[in-house]
């Protein structure tokens, strides 16, 4: 496990490590033992790729272990990434009956261990279906690129996998930080994708080194693009040349390039001691912040135009910043950036009470992505909207305005949580086999 190769300058004595160690296995079989197992399961409900939650806990509960991995696999890829990083609290566990009681199922951290159990003992071998059925490309190697792969592999349809970076896991593995979602995990669930014989190819940028025109001329009968936002939005105010301005997309994934010892520490641009504010008030401005402060930055806050109750982030991810030292502004809307001699200095809102300028080293901003133009620019009869959103159809689910291709994630629905790309990657699979043993059927006849 990666700890903070920045120990010495952090005053906190925060690190890298894996902030939640997980259930024990007698307290996860203690927990699953409270299940009340009810008739109609609200758990499974609240579950955006329809979990059978009550099944695989009941059989933990009995210590089946290898039984409750083959129930979560049934409907889900990545159940040590989910049991990670999913809003528990508003999706499974929120539905739980329990929960009105305070007591709710800890489904999340049950769906964690059962995974985590799995890869260590290896209990669950990946069955290679005969490839049969169609060639199916898949751009991008994210949430939805990886639940498209592993569904279609799973039918016995053959997969390619192209990954602009040099393995795959997309968000998963440069934009969730290490002590909430260790890179290992990751690795762990593309591997086990790649035994049901997925092809990986990394390094490899759509629309740049290989064209959608090109995949169809190499064979392919489908093209699933899961390329994901990777454009971050910017926030054009007076004083935005000012040197200091940085993304925090870009921050998260260059300390994790920078804990991965694959760049050097002086190409993170956030300095021991400095003063950092963060634009945003979703998760990536909660991700960075806690990062921030194991890296060593001096403080940490964040500035929202609205207040605590209308944070888009998940109240446990803003609950464990405060118990960190991030600090908040609240009900502060940015009208300029404040520097000298070229170098920012602080940021200037507008608050309830009139203006005030915020002192800062750096200012990050986290207020929202956008889909790169990369892939549709060099692909024609791809229609988006005005914000540049991949436009898809209900039947066959997922397809373009292009035969053929398809679309999923955020790409489509804009940024959203990882399940939520997962379950519409996974109506788009169906949609996918379908146009594909259509097509196949047309051309026998």
């Amino acid at each position: 496990m990666i700890i903070n190769r920045d120990s010495n300058l952090n005053k906190l004595g925060l690190t890298f490590v894996e902030t939640d160690q997980g259930f024990t296995t007698k307290e996860a079989i203690t927990e699953a033992g409270r299940c009340l197992n009810c008739s109609k399961p609200l758990c499974r409900t609240g579950c955006p790729i329809d979990n059978d939650i009550p099944a695989f806990i009941q059989a933990l509960a009995k210590g089946n272990m290898g039984e409750a991995r083959e129930i979560i696999a049934e409907r889900s890829n990545l159940p040590a990434v989910c049991g990670r990083v999913c809003p528990h609290e508003k999706q499974c566990e929120g539905h739980c009956v329990l929960t009105k009681k305070q007591q709710g199922i800890k489904i999340g951290k049950l769906e964690r261990f059962i995974a985590d159990f799995d890869a260590e003992m290896n209990l669950l071998k990946p069955k290679v279906f005969t490839k049969s059925k169609g060639r199916v490309a898949v751009i991008g190697s994210g949430p939805a690129g990886l639940t498209v792969a592993g569904d279609l592999a799973k039918q016995g349809f053959t997969v390619v996998v192209y990954e602009a970076e040099n393995e795959p896991g997309g968000v998963l593995l440069y934009g969730i930080p290490q002590f909430r979602l260790p890179k290992e995990v990751v690795r762990q669930e593309t591997e086990r994708i790649a035994q049901l014989g997925v092809k990986f190819i990394t390094n490899c940028l759509v629309g740049a080194d290989v064209t959608i025109d090109r995949l169809f001329e190499e064979g392919f009968d489908a093209i699933f693009i899961g390329s994901g936002t990777a454009l971050p939005k910017d926030l054009n105010l007076p004083g935005r040349d000012l040197m200091g301005i940085i993304q925090a997309t870009y921050i998260l994934r260059t300390i994790t390039l920078y804990n991965q010892g694959k760049i050097d520490r002086k190409e993170v641009p956030i300095c021991p001691g400095d003063e950092v504010l963060i634009i945003g008030g979703g998760n990536v401005s909660m991700d960075a912040a806690r990062t921030l402060l194991r890296l060593g930055a001096g403080k940490v806050s964040v500035t929202f135009r609205k207040t605590v109750n209308e944070l888009t982030a998940l109240q446990s991810e803003y609950e464990d910043a405060v118990a960190e030292g991030v600090k908040f502004h609240w009900q502060c809307t940015p009208v300029s950036f404040v520097g000298t001699e070229g170098r920012l200095t602080g940021l200037e809102v507008e608050t309830p009470t009139g203006r005030t300028v915020l002192p800062a080293h750096k200012v990050l901003l986290a207020i929202g992505s956008r889909p790169a133009a990369r892939i549709i620019s060099t692909t024609k009869g791809i229609d988006v909207n005005e914000a540049g959103y991949v436009i898809t159809k209900k039947v066959p689910y997922g397809m373009t305005s292009r035969k053929g291709v398809f679309a999923g994630g955020d790409v489509v629905h804009q940024p959203a949580t990882v399940v939520l790309a997962m379950k519409e990657a996974k109506k788009v699979a169906k949609g996918m086999a379908a146009y594909v043993e259509a097509k196949k059927l047309l051309e026998v006849c």
